[in-house]
């Protein structure tokens, strides 16, 4: 709304003078002008150090990025290395698998050989102690029977284990009684039987024993006349025809000619009857059929004969020669076995 007052002045502002430029404003402009260099100044050394920074970085940002890739190539071989060792371990860890398979029927292989050994090792044993034993009880071969019983030991010993050591000690005992025994050659005793047994048939007889010829000291019938030669030959066969003999001991027993050869038969026997009561150490017969077979020589055979001296020597050394001797048990060795084999059959 205008005022009503039309009459009122108006002030008319008075004329600003120009002030004078001083010293002091013109050092302030001096100044203000020294920072506005100093100003740009810094601005373009910090925009030259930012390019630089700028370039720095991006070098750094070209060589991390050339890092970067050759560590991507890096991890992409890496990777394909692992690739290829992890497939080397599977096919490693099949064959592991294959092998430990393999192992494992190896070993059970090695104890199924190893359990067979030993059965077949107690089972040579257990025939050498029943060889050993037969040879005691049946006849009598103490020699054998130590064989036996060392063979047995030294298969045990092979075998080398400590469930075996009892019967091992078992197998000494009875090694060390057999060896203290009194030793007999019943082969030897044998073939001295054989020996008088092949020779009876050689023997002379005393009922048929012929005097010893003395040599006569007269001319050969090379220097005596025919006469005298002819003479000669005809008392030879007429004393042919008669014989006297004299014995200096009983009269033997007269024998048909025919009751030789059942005589030599019987002795035979009766040797031979020595010799298999040797062998089965029946000491009662052996003795008497010795003693028969002796008397034999003694009554129907030439006791001047060294063939019949010599079977009448034997047969008194044989009487005198104790063959009866008693093989002990082997009672230790047989109890330990039977042990052995139980304790494996409870196992």
């Amino acid at each position: 709304m205008m005022p009503e007052n039309d009459n009122v002045s108006i002030p008319v502002p008075k004329p600003v003078p120009t002030p004078v430029p001083s010293t002091r404003q013109n050092l302030a402009l001096l100044v203000a002008v020294l920072a506005l260099l100093l100003a740009g100044w810094q601005w373009f050394e910090t925009r030259q150090r930012l390019a630089e920074s700028e370039q720095q970085v991006t070098r750094r940002l070209a060589e991390a990025a050339a890092a970067s890739q050759e560590e991507r190539g890096a991890q992409k071989l890496l990777r394909e290395q692992i690739d290829a060792l992890q497939g080397k371990l599977g096919a490693f860890e099949g064959k592991l698998d294959e092998y430990e398979g393999q192992s494992a029927a190896l070993q059970s292989l090695y104890e199924n050989v190893s359990r067979s050994r030993e059965e077949a090792a107690l089972l040579e044993v257990e025939q050498a102690i029943t060889l050993a034993g037969q040879q005691l009880q049946l006849a009598g071969n103490v020699p054998v029977a130590i064989l036996a019983l060392q063979t047995a030991d030294a298969r045990l010993a092979r075998l080398d284990h400590s469930r075996f050591l009892p019967l091992r000690k078992a197998l000494a005992k009875d090694l060390e009684r057999l060896n203290a025994l009194p030793f007999v050659d019943v082969p030897g005793i044998s073939l001295r039987l054989e020996q008088i047994i092949v020779s009876v048939d050689k023997l002379l007889l005393g009922s048929y024993g012929r005097p010893s010829e003395k040599a006569e000291n007269g001319k050969t019938d090379a220097v005596l006349p025919w006469w005298q030669r002819t003479g000669s030959e005809i008392w030879q066969e007429l004393k042919g025809l008669i014989r006297i003999q004299r014995f200096d001991r009983d009269e033997p027993p007269l024998l048909a000619p025919g009751q030789a050869f059942f005589l030599r038969e019987n002795l035979k026997l009766r040797l031979l009857n020595a010799r298999l009561a040797l062998f089965s150490h029946d000491q009662a017969t052996y003795r008497s059929e010795l003693k028969a077979a002796s008397d034999v020589l003694g009554s129907y055979f030439d006791t001047r004969d060294k063939g019949v001296q010599g079977a009448q020597a034997t047969l008194k050394q044989l009487l005198a020669t104790e063959t009866n001797v008693v093989a002990p048990s082997l009672g230790e060795s047989q109890a330990a076995l039977r042990t052995l084999h139980n304790g494996k059959e409870k196992k």
